[in-house]
């Protein structure tokens, strides 16, 4: 649909009808169980506190993300479709064009309307492995060129790029083993399908606390307040930097006033004292920038990631 009409219907539309007026459909773009469903639940409550229709959330999994991204991004710009996304939403289009496939979307049919979170991610082991730290798995997978598995939620997506980083600054070879969302990349690793992977704090965090996994290093800076014993990439003189960040998004052309309050029931719901302690406890404090604040910060990730994206080239 030509984007200008879709604007004037809409405007038409909310000129005529009070919105909302029926549930609105949050897009959750990968399977239950993992970072994006962890967070997009309190936010959700959070915001449905203040909007006078609830919002509903929908997994749409698929080709790491893209599904449930180009769902939204495509979707009539009316205020009932959101998409709850992760930081891999900058570097899709870009996977697709290196793959030689037709794009899924573009970032610039997506309008960001807040960051909710901004995390490193956590590098684990199984607890009964034989790694006690990131120098003995490095080495050890050195003198292993190939041997070990490393699991993640997609393609180029928030888990695989830290790894590369890693593999690439440290000249080892690892096997990428790509599932369809955090939650089953993190149960391969409980399972012993494969050696290692790395996710934000929220899908791990319990896991470690139960001693099922071991941390061996974060992709962040200096120490983490949920995981204060792991050291950082940095820190061990690694040059792994990255975070995985959340935040929502609407279609380019939502009319203003629905825009405006999507701002304010997410303000809201980040102020909420029980949506703040749903995140602390997952391991993940809001990092909140408002829709100027998260264009510039969106703006600027869209470049910087798609340049790891190209060092990766096109993958078989």
């Amino acid at each position: 649909m030509n984007p200008r009409f879709s604007l004037v219907l809409c405007n038409y539309v909310f000129a005529n009808e009070p919105w909302p007026v029926k549930p609105i459909s949050m897009t959750i773009p990968f399977p239950p169980g993992g970072v994006a469903t962890a967070f997009g639940r309190p936010v959700v409550e959070g915001m449905n506190k203040v909007l006078e229709k609830p919002i509903v959330m929908e997994s749409r999994p698929g080709a790491g993300g893209a599904i449930g991204n180009a769902y939204v991004a495509k979707a009539m710009p009316d205020g009932y479709n959101v998409l709850f996304a992760m930081s891999s939403v900058s570097t899709i289009p870009e996977t697709d064009i290196i793959a030689g496939k037709p794009v899924s979307y573009t970032t610039s049919q997506l309008r960001p309307i807040g960051r909710i979170t901004s995390d490193p991610v956590v590098m684990v082991v199984r607890a009964d492995s034989p790694w006690k730290t990131i120098q003995e798995f490095v080495a050890d997978a050195r003198k292993k060129p190939g041997k070990f598995n490393y699991s993640s939620s997609g393609n180029y997506g928030t888990m695989q790029l830290p790894m590369e980083m890693l593999k690439a600054d440290q000249k080892i070879f690892m096997v990428h083993i790509p599932y369809t969302g955090a939650g089953p990349a993190v149960l391969a690793v409980l399972a012993g399908d494969v050696e290692t992977t790395a996710s934000g704090p929220s899908t791990v965090v319990q896991h470690i606390k139960g001693g099922k996994l071991r941390a061996l290093a974060h992709s962040g800076e200096g120490r983490l307040a949920v995981l204060p014993d792991v050291p950082s990439f940095k820190e061990l003189g690694m040059a792994v930097e990255y975070n995985q960040w959340t935040g929502l998004f609407l279609p380019k052309a939502t009319p203003e006033p629905i825009v405006k309050s999507y701002r304010d029931a997410l303000r809201a719901a980040l102020n909420d004292n029980l949506v703040k302690t749903a995140l602390n406890n997952s391991g993940s404090p809001i990092a909140y920038l408002d829709e100027p604040e998260f264009q510039v910060f969106w703006d600027k990730d869209i470049v910087k990631m798609n340049e790891v994206v190209k060092r990766i080239g096109k993958l078989d």
